[in-house]
């Protein structure tokens, strides 16, 4: 059974889970009743950094523009452009054992495109949530739920996983952000 996480909490990942290489990371929200006269799309992307959260170049961000790392070890599954459906919208592939040694984090981000021109934030954003499933069996390992906490946001943080010696760990995030993809990426070191 999944590992639950409220936000701020940490918790084992290859430690308890011996000989896991590869893990899915699935991002999923629904959107409430909105009039606005524009559909919502949401992109997860992820933000591949040292210690101190910052990427060493702007190819370490892995988003619908760049769907591959070079070193292979992060892979966008694509852009879903309206959310619709059950299950995640979109999906994320690590191969932990390709991860370059100085990369220390791997920052799992959703914002909301266009926000501003479309009057849109995560307060119209409903049942947001990441889970990372072994990629081998299908199982889904840690589930976190985003719950309702944002209102004017247009980006997220949800989630992170993180070095601790040899093992990895992931961490329940849930930061919100304004300024949209812009705003992330100078958070991450990424010049706009």
């Amino acid at each position: 059974m999944a590992i639950s996480l409220q936000k701020g909490q940490k918790v084992d990942l290859t430690k308890g889970n011996p000989g896991l290489t590869k893990v899915m990371i699935g991002l999923g929200w629904d959107t409430n009743k909105y009039d606005g006269g524009y559909d919502f799309d949401l992109d997860a992307a992820a933000f591949l950094t040292n210690e101190s959260g910052k990427v060493t170049n702007d190819l370490d961000f892995v988003f619908y523009n760049n769907l591959k790392h070079q070193s292979g070890a992060v892979e966008h599954q694509g852009d879903n452009l309206t959310g619709e459906g059950e299950g995640d919208d979109e999906q994320i592939l690590v191969d932990l054992t390709k991860v370059p040694q100085n990369i220390a984090k791997i920052a799992f981000t959703v914002t909301i495109h266009d926000a501003d021109v479309r009057g849109q934030n995560f307060g119209q954003v409903s049942n947001a949530f990441i889970r990372v499933v072994n990629d081998a069996t299908g199982v889904e390992l840690i589930r976190y739920d985003l719950g309702e906490e944002f209102s004017i946001e247009t980006a997220v943080v949800v989630g992170e996983l993180y070095r601790h010696g040899q093992e990895w760990k992931f961490n329940a995030i849930g930061s919100g952000f304004q300024g949209g993809l812009a705003a992330l990426c100078r958070n991450f070191g990424i010049n706009v």
